[in-house]
């Protein structure tokens, strides 16, 4: 169950720059983080558990993911 006291704090990579084509990214949240489109903010969220967006992330910093 995923704890909806808190107001998602959304924030993008400092790498994606001005160029629109952005994912961001909301990791203040209790038990979940959220990924949505910048373009698209009231579009589709995904939630993912704190330890798989942390496998995820950790995969492409190690070059093993996808």
């Amino acid at each position: 169950m995923v704890d909806t006291t808190a107001a998602p704090r959304w924030r993008k990579s400092s790498f994606s720059g001005n160029q629109g084509n952005c994912v961001e990214v909301a990791d203040n949240l209790r038990d979940a983080v959220a990924v949505r489109d910048s373009k698209d903010p009231n579009g589709p969220t995904l939630v993912f558990s704190p330890t798989s967006w942390a496998n995820f992330t950790n995969g492409f910093q190690n070059g093993t993911s996808l």
